[in-house]
């Protein structure tokens, strides 16, 4: 230990004079690289330079670690219509190799191009295991402590103790950080096994069954039960003769044998030194576990399972608490799970009536005014809350029939949805809003965009990773969405529901008045909105949720405002009379920023759009 400690101060010294210490970064400067804000100021600096394919770099390189950084996105929609910015620009310059070969690996994959796919995953698995080492490495540095008394060690082994636990778990998360594709948060489950799963079907569909053998062997060091690959197992022993001998990969019994060793130590500091230990890994043995967390661990797989189980019967059963209402499309028709669309919902009166109310939102909406949509240039927006209804049926503004027509037509969507779907299971309003999209004349020709992007209403949407990511700027907490129609006098305007690639489209909904289409929230309902290309289409937008403390307050404010007006209506002589200052913008979710309207604490963020240089360069504030 003395001799490592003395090796590694002469190295530092000779690398990072006078004092090692005085170079080490903060967090908060490591986080900001870890999130590329250094590109951020790059891609301005060199814009204003006139540097345009460096800016171009620049500006991806932080978009792809940034995908919902709004402003960003813009400025990279205008890099691609200039003139003179070449197309090989838009180049990630902080590229991971082995999540470039692994992308370029699954794909080949699932083209069926099983030799190209090997080499690229082969490729992926290597860069990933130095990459691995590089991480633990760097776990060797000083203690980090987030609390101040824990510096106050009692004696020198609970000091040693303390920090190589702190090393051994910052080791262990290392596999999530190789496995975290850049601009995510949450890493891809099973990173280093699932190479090994793609690569023992693609080694064996090319005629190599030695070394898809080796690579199932090697898999079953993470699973050792797992029955389709001990059957694939016995398949290739029987191929490759009964007597040859099949071992796992020695750097895979390197990384499987060590990493136990140090889970097992980690686990003992859990039991009896009071430590804490987030386990990255799904295929940790049982037996590593204590006693007293392995209970906990089953619970949570079986609640697991016994939700996935309760899904699948809810597809099955759940009637619907009003006559009349048809469901005129389910899950099988619609090609998906937990989807269904709902006819008579509304009828032609109630249609109009709420038509009547929208008028209100184009002259007095959520600040909207009829502003260009935030998803096109092509349309423009408008949109009203409940509680916005009925302030401004407070006002005189609109019928308070009308307002109180939208509260009852939301609540009667959230009895079908709930009733249909999660029977027995209370559904609390996340956001409703009253919306429509209007097509802008003379800007239709060559349109190519979407009213609404490809999307899921919970999480974040990966095409190329085939993944959606639950965590914010996501509304993780919606558990399902509706949409109910009120007009059809319009051109496109359509739902549709793709494939995770986003590209495939597997159903689609017409609008018609009182349809209501519903569906689940998550990564199985990505969705998108066709153009509007003639007229205006309208709709209350609905999302819901399990989760009472992410209900929607503004609806909660919305009914006693309703509740109020008839117990004044009740009374004898009762004012009949209503304010005029209705003026108040109100929303129970918060809004994607723009830069019109835009509060005045928040940071100026460069763009490409800005006539004079600002005093002092900031980077953009992240969504």
């Amino acid at each position: 230990v003395l001799q490592r400690a003395r090796c590694l101060q002469q190295c530092l010294g000779r690398r990072l004079r006078p004092a090692p210490s005085a170079h080490r970064a903060s967090r908060a400067v490591r986080r900001d690289f870890e999130r590329r804000e250094p590109y951020n100021y790059l891609q301005v600096a060199f814009f204003q330079l006139k540097k345009l394919d460096q800016a171009v770099s620049a500006a991806h390189t932080f978009f792809v670690a940034n995908p919902q950084h709004l402003q960003m996105r813009e400025d990279i929609e205008k890099y691609r219509r200039m003139s003179g910015v070449k197309s090989d620009s838009f180049q990630d310059l902080e590229a991971t190799p082995h999540w470039e070969a692994y992308e370029t690996g699954v794909q080949h994959y699932d083209a069926d191009e099983y030799l190209q796919a090997v080499a690229r995953l082969e490729e992926s698995l290597s860069e990933a295991l130095s990459a691995l080492e590089e991480c633990r490495a760097l776990c060797e540095g000083p203690r980090e402590d987030e609390d101040e008394e824990e510096k106050m060690q009692p004696g020198l082994y609970e000091a040693i103790a303390a920090h190589y636990i702190q090393v051994l778990k910052c080791r262990q998360q290392c596999v999530l950080e190789i496995a975290t594709k850049p601009g995510r948060i949450s890493a891809t489950e099973d990173f280093i096994p699932s190479h090994l799963d793609l690569l023992q079907f693609a080694y064996s569909q090319v005629g190599n069954q030695t070394l898809a053998a080796e690579c199932a062997a090697s898999y079953l060091l993470f699973y050792p039960t797992d029955e389709p690959m001990l059957e694939k197992m016995k398949q290739y022993r029987t191929e490759l003769g009964g007597d040859a001998a099949v071992t796992a990969r020695q750097s895979i019994q390197h990384y499987v044998q060590r990493s136990l060793m140090e889970k097992k130590l980690i686990y003992y500091a859990v039991e009896h030194l009071g430590e804490t230990f987030n386990d990255p890994d799904l295929w940790t043995p049982d037996e590593l576990i204590p006693e007293n967390l392995r209970e906990k661990h089953r619970e949570d797989q079986e609640k697991q399972k016994q939700e996935t189980l309760d899904m699948e019967e809810r597809e099955k059963r759940g009637a619907l608490p009003f006559e009349g209402i048809a469901v005129t499309m389910d899950s099988q028709r619609m090609n998906g799970t937990q989807r269904a669309v709902f006819d008579r919902v509304l009828t032609e009166s109630e249609c109009k009536d709420l038509l009547r109310l929208t008028k209100a939102a184009g002259e007095a909406g959520d600040g909207y005014r009829a502003r260009r949509s935030p998803h096109t240039p092509h349309e423009r927006f408008e949109g009203l809350t409940v509680l916005k209804a009925v302030q401004l049926a407070q006002n005189g503004d609109v019928e308070w029939r009308d307002a109180k027509l939208l509260l009852q037509a939301s609540e009667k969507s959230r009895r079908i949805i709930e009733s249909y779907f999660t029977p027995g299971k209370k559904l609390h309003f996340s956001f409703t809003h009253l919306v429509c999209r209007r097509a802008v004349d003379g800007e239709q020709e060559g349109r190519m965009d979407l009213s609404h992007p490809v999307h899921a209403d919970n999480c974040l949407l990966d095409p190329e990773g085939q993944e959606c990511w639950k965590e914010p700027p996501a509304y993780v907490y919606r558990d399902y969405s509706g949409i109910l129609y009120l007009n059809d006098d319009f051109q496109g305007g359509g739902l549709f529901f793709t494939e995770m690639d986003t590209v495939t489209v597997t159903a689609e909904v017409h609008p018609k008045c009182g349809r209501l289409v519903a569906f689940s929230s998550g990564k199985e309902n990505p969705h998108g909105v066709w153009a509007v290309r003639r007229g205006r289409r309208c709709a209350i937008a609905l999302w819901y949720t399990h989760s009472p403390e992410h209900a929607e307050q503004e609806r909660v404010k919305a009914e006693e405002l309703m509740d109020q007006r008839v117990m004044e209506q009740d009374q004898p002589g009762g004012d009949k009379h209503q304010g005029t200052d209705g003026s108040s913008r109100s929303s129970s979710e918060p809004h994607a920023p723009s830069r019109a309207g835009k509060p005045a604490d928040q940071r100026q963020k460069p763009g490409l759009d800005r006539k004079h240089h600002p005093k002092m360069l900031r980077a953009r504030d992240e969504f």
